[in-house]
This record gives C-alpha cells, sequence and structure tokens, in this order.
C-alpha cells in the first residue's frame, strides 16, 4: 500500500514553506516548529546573532545535529536497556517455570507422603488393636 504524498505550508522564520512527503500533515508541521524552536533559541544567544547569515546556518546546523546524535546515543541505550530487560524477563519466565515444575514436583511427593502417613497410621491402629486383642 503505497502512501499518497502530503502538501502543507508551514511557517519557517518568519517566511512560509511548502512541505511536501508521505508523512503526516501534523509531522510537517512539528518537524517544523521544531526547527522554529531550534532557532529561536540560537537568535537568543548575541555571539549567534552578530554571525554573517552562512555561518548562522552552520551553527544552526550543528546544533540540530548535535540534538541528532545526542537522540540517536539515547535511542541506542533505550534499545540496550530493554534488550537486557528482555533478557531478565525470559531468564524470570525460565525461573518461574522451573519453580512451577519443581513445585508441582514437591506437591506430588506430599500427596505420596501423606498417604504413606495414612497407611503407615493404619498399621499402628492394626497393631495396637491386635496387641489389645493378644492381652485378652
Amino acid at each position: 500500500m503505497v502512501s499518497s504524498k502530503n502538501c502543507t505550508e508551514v511557517l519557517i522564520g518568519g517566511k512560509v514553506f511548502t512541505l511536501s512527503g508521505f508523512e503526516s500533515e501534523e509531522y510537517l508541521q512539528k518537524v517544523s516548529t521544531y526547527l522554529n524552536h531550534k532557532i529561536a533559541e540560537c537568535t537568543s544567544i548575541d555571539g549567534y546573532r552578530r554571525q554573517s547569515a552562512e555561518n548562522r546556518s552552520v551553527l544552526l546546523a550543528l546544533n540540530i545535529a548535535d540534538d541528532y546524535f545526542k537522540a540517536k546515543k539515547q535511542g541506542a541505550i533505550l534499545e540496550t536497556d530493554v534488550e537486557q530487560k528482555d533478557k531478565e524477563m525470559y531468564d524470570l519466565k525460565h525461573e518461574l517455570i522451573s519453580t512451577q515444575i519443581r513445585c508441582e514436583n514437591l506437591e506430588h511427593e506430599l500427596e505420596k507422603l501423606k498417604e504413606e502417613n495414612q497407611r503407615l497410621q493404619m498399621t499402628v491402629v492394626k497393631l495396637e488393636t491386635e496387641k489389645k486383642n493378644q492381652k485378652r
């Protein structure tokens, strides 16, 4: 299924641009909002405003690239964390299954011991009865 291309007008740095892409209009607006935020952030710094237009463009691009690499690093950290949590969850599930099997085996053994205990108690009663009968 091929998505249709979206076109939307956005305001970036006080100028209207027409963006088009296969992303939603909301996404394209979000990108332009981010860019406007970065422009405003850089413009608020005195040293940035004193630079030539070319230098400002490079500094803005560097700032955005910095955000990108930080986000990419954070994404990699989160991915590693998810992989670790998945492994821990797998290990815990394995441990749970092993514990359930041990529990079932112990319950089965307990049942056998209860039956053996009952059998032995019946033997004790039988022997006591025989002993009483012999004394008579």
